[in-house]
């Protein structure tokens, strides 16, 4: 399967200067937030994919009027093709508005989520908009990551996590990828990226051995 995670801009190559050729192959379609709606509405209607998202700090304008066409995937557990994908927007609570949450705030929308999780027994791709705590982020408040995401990482073990939040121009030594100690690739979708994921990634967890991962991470 073949994902285009996109965030934070709007790519010209995918907008202004749009071809058809730009999204062929493409399977899926996954926003990390922080995107204008008419944007993923234009892929939507372009691609033969569904577009999946996840609001970023900047979206208060989602509550008003979503993306029509995309899927909402923040705060629940959405499947395509057999691939088990969960979102969690938001960034670091910085000032009062929408999708902005405490570092214990966070830890609590992952906690209601437990019981997805093993009902899906795992998750492959967590979709946030706020990075990982070290990997990615940046010292100021309104860019550092949630450690809460972390210990989900230790517990859940998903083969990608995908992020945008911290733009390339932000980082001296900007990364697309890195990997957490968990063994999970963690992605920066910031502008586009695309990568393939292979149906042998698929990690299939017991469901005793992940409400254990939870209760002693």
């Amino acid at each position: 399967m073949r994902i285009l995670a996109i965030a934070d801009e709007e790519s010209k190559a995918l907008w202004d200067y749009y071809t058809p050729d730009k999204l062929e192959n493409v399977d899926l379609i996954i926003s990390c937030g922080d995107l204008n709606a008419n944007y993923l509405e234009f892929l939507v209607t372009m691609a033969s994919c569904p577009v999946l998202y996840v609001p970023g700090n900047h979206d208060s304008a989602y509550q008003e009027r979503p993306p029509e066409g995309c899927e909402n995937i923040d705060g629940k557990i959405y499947t395509h093709n057999g691939v088990r994908i969960m979102g969690l927007g938001g960034s670091m609570k910085y000032k009062n508005g929408p999708y902005m949450y405490t570092e214990r705030a966070m830890g609590r929308r992952i906690r209601r989520l437990i019981p997805d999780m093993i009902k899906h027994r795992g998750v492959d791709i967590v979709v946030t908009h706020a990075p990982v705590k070290g990997y990615g982020d940046m010292v100021d408040l309104p860019h550092r990551g949630f450690a809460s995401l972390s210990r989900l990482l230790y517990a859940l073990r998903p083969v990608y996590l995908l992020h945008g939040h911290v733009h390339a121009s932000y980082l001296s030594r900007f990364k697309r990828e890195m990997v957490h100690p968990s063994g999970t690739i963690l992605i920066n979708a910031y502008d586009k990226y695309a990568f393939e994921f292979k149906e042998s990634d698929r990690k299939v967890i017991n469901r005793r051995m992940l409400l254990r991962n939870f209760i002693t991470g």
